[in-house]
C-alpha cells in the first residue's frame, strides 16, 4: 500500500509506463513522461527552500500542467493550496494569506490577479507563471537535482487544503491529509469500478475543486486511467474532446447535462465511448435526468459528498439500480447515517442531518480548532445536509439544513418547492430561498430562469396540486442566470443578499 499520494503516483508510474496519463491538445503525457516533469517540479521546489509541509498554491486552469504541479508540490513534501478561479483577488489574497503560503504556480490567464495578489503577500520562496518566457516554471521543468526523499505520515500530514465557499465571513480551510485522499480515491475507483488502461475522463469541472481534483485527476493517475482536462465548457467542445479522446467517463454537474442535451442530433454518436456519467455539486432535477437518459441513452450517476469528505461519500451505484432523486449509496468504506439535532440515530423515512464517518474525512478546518469540534459529534462529521434513507440504504438529500425556511413555525424545505417549480415547462431553473415576514417569520421566494414567459399567478396556480399553502411562493423573480460557483452549485447567499439590498437592509 503506498504511503502517500507521492508514493501511490510513483507507483502508478512504475506499473504504467508508457499508458497515457493525460491527453490533450496543448500537451499530452505518458505516465513515465508525468511522473520525470512532477519530480522535477519537486527537486525545483525543494532546491528554492521549500520543505516538507509548507504550503504551495495553484493558481491555474483545467490543464497537464495543473496535474503537473499539483503532483509535484505533492512529491517536494508541501501541501497543495488550490485557487477558485471565480474568485476575486482580494478573496484570492485572503485564501493564500490565510494558509501562509510559501510558493505560489499560477497560469498566465490569471497573472493580472496573481500580481495584485502577490504586491500584498509577504515574499515568496517560489512563484512561477506558467506559459511565461521569463517565468521559474520552465526553470522547475528542466531541474536535474534528485526529488527529496520525503518520509510521510498519511494519517497526519497535509496534502491539500481546500477553502470551503462559506456562506458567512471568510471561508475556511478544510485540511486533507494524503490518508484521506489515498482512501477517497480508493473509494471511487470500487465504486466506478476504473478500468486502467482503458478509461479516460473527461475533466471540464475545475481541477481547484474537490470532486474533480480526486475523481477526476487523483483517482485516474493512480490507478493507470488517463485525464482529459479542458479549460472551459462549451457543449461542442466537450463532444468533440469526447469524439476525439475517446472518453469513457464524464463528471458534471446538473446545469452541464441540462446544456449537453440541447445539442444537435448529430452530435450524439461522439458520445459512443463514454460507458458512465456522474452527476455532484447539485441536486439533479428529475427531468434533466430524463431527457439526458431519453437522448444519450446513458443513465447520470448521482453522488455526493462535502469538501471536508476528500469529498465523495455516496453514488448511486455502477451497475446497480439508479434511483432519480436520490444520491446513492455510501461508497467502499465510507459509513452514513441520519441523526437527529442530539445526535441520536434515526430509522428509514425520517428526516435528519447526513453524519459520515471514514478514512476520508477531513483532519480540521485550518486554524480554526473551535470550528472544527463544532462539526464533530462521537467521531461522526456533521455535513450540514438534511436528508432520509430509504428501505435500500439510498440517501436522499432534502436540503441544507442552513437553507432551511420556516413559516408559521413549520418547517419548509427549498428542495421540495424547486422540484414541483422545476416540473413547469416554462421554467428552466429554480433556487427557492427564504425572506424574513414580520407576520410569518418568513416567506417563501423563488427565484427562477424561464424557457418561455409565465406570470407570476401562472407559477402560484401551478404549485398548489403539488405543495402545501406554506410552501407556495409568495414571490416570484425571474433572472437570466442563477449565481452560480465554480462547481455549478447555486450561491443562495447571493440571492438573500439581493433580497437584502431590495428590503434596504443593505446598499
Amino acid at each position: 500500500m503506498p504511503d502517500s499520494l507521492a508514493d501511490a503516483l510513483r507507483q502508478a508510474a512504475a506499473r504504467f509506463p508508457s499508458l497515457p496519463a493525460i491527453l490533450a491538445a496543448e500537451r499530452s503525457l505518458d505516465f513515465a513522461e508525468f511522473d520525470r516533469l512532477s519530480d522535477a517540479i519537486a527537486s525545483g521546489l525543494a532546491v528554492r527552500g521549500i520543505v516538507k509541509g509548507e504550503r504551495v498554491g495553484l493558481y491555474c486552469i483545467n490543464s497537464a500542467e495543473f496535474a503537473l504541479a499539483y503532483a509535484g508540490i505533492l512529491k517536494a513534501g508541501a501541501v497543495v493550496v488550490p485557487v477558485n478561479l471565480l474568485l476575486s483577488a482580494e478573496e484570492v489574497h485572503y485564501n493564500l494569506a490565510d494558509a501562509e503560503v510559501c510558493g505560489l504556480i499560477y497560469h498566465g490567464l490569471v497573472a493580472a490577479n496573481a500580481a495584485a495578489v502577490l504586491e500584498r503577500l509577504p515574499p515568496l520562496k517560489v512563484c512561477a507563471c506558467i506559459g511565461s518566457e521569463s517565468s521559474d516554471w520552465q526553470a522547475l521543468l528542466d531541474e536535474t537535482a534528485p526529488p527529496p526523499a520525503i518520509e510521510f505520515d498519511a494519517k497526519v500530514d497535509l496534502a491539500a487544503i481546500l477553502y470551503t465557499s462559506g456562506t458567512t465571513g471568510h471561508p475556511k480551510g478544510a485540511m486533507l491529509t494524503h490518508g484521506n485522499l489515498l482512501a477517497n480515491t480508493a473509494s471511487v475507483r470500487a465504486a466506478l469500478d476504473w478500468r486502467a488502461g482503458e478509461d479516460r475522463v473527461l475533466v471540464v469541472l475545475p481541477m481547484f475543486h474537490a470532486f474533480a481534483a480526486t475523481v477526476g485527476m487523483l483517482t485516474p493517475l493512480m490507478h493507470g486511467c488517463a485525464l482529459v482536462p479542458l479549460a472551459k465548457f462549451e457543449p461542442d467542445l466537450v463532444a468533440d474532446s469526447i469524439g476525439q479522446y475517446g472518453a469513457t467517463l464524464f463528471l458534471g454537474v446538473p446545469s452541464m447535462y441540462a446544456l449537453l442535451c440541447r445539442l444537435r442530433e448529430d452530435r450524439i454518436s461522439l458520445f459512443g465511448s463514454i460507458r458512465l456519467c456522474v452527476s455532484g455539486g447539485a441536486a439533479l432535477p428529475p427531468n434533466v435526468l430524463q431527457q439526458f437518459q431519453a437522448r444519450f441513452g446513458l443513465p447520470i450517476h448521482e453522488g455526493d459528498g462535502p469538501t471536508e469528505c476528500s469529498p465523495v461519500t455516496c453514488v448511486n451505484p455502477v451497475g446497480g439500480p439508479v434511483k432519480c432523486g436520490t444520491v446513492g449509496l455510501p461508497v467502499p468504506g465510507v459509513e452514513m447515517k441520519i441523526v437527529d439535532d442530539h445526535g441520536n440515530d434515526l430509522p428509514v423515512g425520517e428526516m435528519g442531518e447526513i453524519a459520515v464517518r471514514g478514512a476520508n474525512v477531513f483532519k480540521g478546518y485550518w486554524k480554526q480548532p473551535e470550528a472544527t469540534q463544532e462539526t464533530f459529534r462521537n467521531g461522526w462529521f456533521l455535513t450540514g445536509d438534511l436528508g432520509l434513507i430509504d428501505e435500500d440504504g439510498y440517501f436522499s438529500i432534502v436540503d441544507r439544513k442552513k437553507d432551511l425556511i420556516i413559516v408559521n413555525g413549520m418547517n419548509v424545505y427549498p428542495r421540495v418547492i424547486e422540484d414541483a417549480l422545476c416540473r413547469h415547462p416554462a421554467i428552466r431553473e429554480v433556487a427557492v430561498v427564504g425572506d424574513p415576514d414580520p407576520l410569518h417569520g418568513e416567506r417563501v421566494v423563488a427565484y427562477v430562469v424561464l424557457e418561455t414567459p409565465v406570470t407570476e399567478a401562472e407559477i402560484r396556480a401551478w404549485c398548489k396540486p403539488y405543495l402545501g399553502r406554506h410552501e407556495i411562493p409568495r414571490r416570484v423573480v425571474a433572472l437570466d442566470q442563477l449565481p452560480r460557483n465554480a462547481a455549478g452549485k447555486i450561491l443562495k447567499r447571493q440571492l438573500r443578499r439581493q433580497g437584502e439590498v431590495e428590503r434596504g437592509v443593505d446598499s
